[in-house]
């Protein structure tokens, strides 16, 4: 019903709007069956699109809802990571059928909208050579190592599109390892474990996210070892993301680790200043943003490599260009994003750093030198180790050896983990701004 309603509803918005508003902000949206006749449930692509449109055309969609079906009292809007409704207890007994290409595959992560470069070259073509023929190459498992926001989940999306538009009978599953872990418990729960099995089993194309939420979760890692057995010994094709090598990967069982490397495991690293124009100029004409080349080069070089904060910024350029309906000039660039543009590094030493990161958590600055394994002085480590990456130019060696003779894959994951955390734990990043603010103030 609310598909029916919002397909009315379209035609009146595109007449009440501008093409290019239109295009970019009501064309991709899609209508859900909230269960409630007096709600239009709408899913935007992410939090800041639904917000952005929560707050300046929320009553506008509603009065226009409201010629087509003047029953409707709300229009609600949700992103699409939590856009499917909540299902009921009972429903979550088939928590594992829920992860299927069909429900979860992302439509706009495909090959073609893959932007490529020298660091991720080699991931491509592997990537699409397992889509065109899963299960029959030498590249079983495939695991997909590298930062946040570089593309990982990008190849796995599209591995699991190509796979499903080139063979329509495949069945492809694609999880990320915290719905696994989630759906697991829950079947043990509701004594359900070999339904949960099953459906993962019955799959010929497995994608699984961020196989490293495993670590430390040895009943889930367990269960997720005779699965992979069963599909690897039946020539079913399995895609693993990591945001580490598997040798890097502290918590996992070594058999675990051991299979992972059957196949191939392929790097993406940060792309170049080169790629990562192509990358915004792509992106943005996506969205129907109109950005002149001296702009483009100056996003590219003040942003980090971090492509989901490129696309973030973009958001925002569309989002403040569509309020003010005015064009994208470079101080306006400049003013947007005043808190993204790369600042000189101070001149801070390592141990600065350290003495600082102590004296804030109360701890005597050797036990970060120290190889002090205890979790609370593990965290502290990490979160000078990130403030060193952030503020110094010092090499990853540099820093690995001043933190007690570690080596550049312990910063690596150091700054991973901590760029994670801090944006789940508002804490973790008002401690990371209070310290990194202690050195501005030099």
């Amino acid at each position: 019903m609310g598909h029916d309603i919002w397909q009315q509803v379209l035609p009146h918005i595109s007449r009440a709007v501008d093409h290019n508003r239109y295009e970019t902000w009501f064309k991709p949206l899609v209508a859900l069956d909230s269960g409630d006749p007096a709600v239009l449930t709408l899913s935007a692509p992410n939090q800041f699109v639904s917000d952005f449109l929560d707050q300046h055309f929320g009553a506008t969609l509603l009065s226009l809802a409201q010629k087509v079906s003047p029953s409707i009292r709300q229009v609600r809007f949700v992103p699409a990571a939590v856009s499917s409704p909540a299902p009921s207890p009972p429903a979550r007994r088939n928590a594992a059928s829920a992860a299927t290409s069909q429900n979860t595959l992302n439509p706009q992560y495909t090959f073609d909208l893959f932007v490529v470069g020298p660091t991720n070259e080699f991931a491509k073509s592997v990537a699409m050579a397992v889509a065109e023929a899963p299960g029959h190459t030498k590249f079983n498992p495939l695991l997909i190592y590298g930062g946040v926001g570089l593309g990982k989940t990008h190849l796995l999306h599209a591995i699991g599109n190509h796979v499903s538009k080139s063979f329509p009978d495949a069945e492809v599953t694609y999880v990320t390892s915290e719905e696994f872990y989630f759906a697991f418990i829950d079947a043990i729960k509701n004594n359900t474990r070999k339904e949960f099995s099953d459906r993962f089993r019955q799959s010929t194309t497995l994608l699984v996210d961020d196989i490293q939420f495993l670590v430390g979760k040895e009943s889930t890692q367990e269960e997720f070892f005779y699965i992979f057995n069963t599909l690897y010994q039946s020539q079913k094709q399995i895609i693993l993301t990591s945001d580490l090598p598997p040798a890097s990967i502290q918590g996992l069982q070594d058999r675990l680790l051991s299979r992972f490397q059957w196949g191939l495991c392929v790097d993406i690293q940060p792309p170049n200043l080169e790629t990562r124009v192509a990358i915004i100029q792509k992106k943005a004409e996506r969205d129907n943003l109109s950005i002149s080349e001296d702009i483009l080069y100056f996003i590219a070089e003040n942003v980090s490599s971090n492509i989901r904060e490129i696309e973030g910024i973009l958001i925002k350029l569309l989002a403040f260009a569509s309020i003010t309906n005015t064009d994208i000039t470079l101080d306006l660039v400049r003013g947007v994003l005043r808190e993204s543009i790369k600042k000189e590094p101070l001149k801070i030493s390592l141990d600065e750093i350290i003495d600082r990161v102590a004296e804030y958590y109360k701890i005597p600055p050797n036990t970060l030198r120290e190889k002090n394994r205890r979790k609370e002085v593990a965290q502290c480590r990490q979160i000078a180790m990130f403030i060193a990456k952030t503020l110094t130019n010092n090499s990853l060696k540099t820093i690995g050896l001043h933190f007690g003779g570690r080596d550049h894959s312990t910063v690596i994951h150091a700054v991973q983990q901590i760029e994670s955390l801090r944006v789940k734990d508002e804490s973790v990043q008002r401690d990371i701004n209070y310290i990194s603010s202690l050195f501005s103030q030099q």
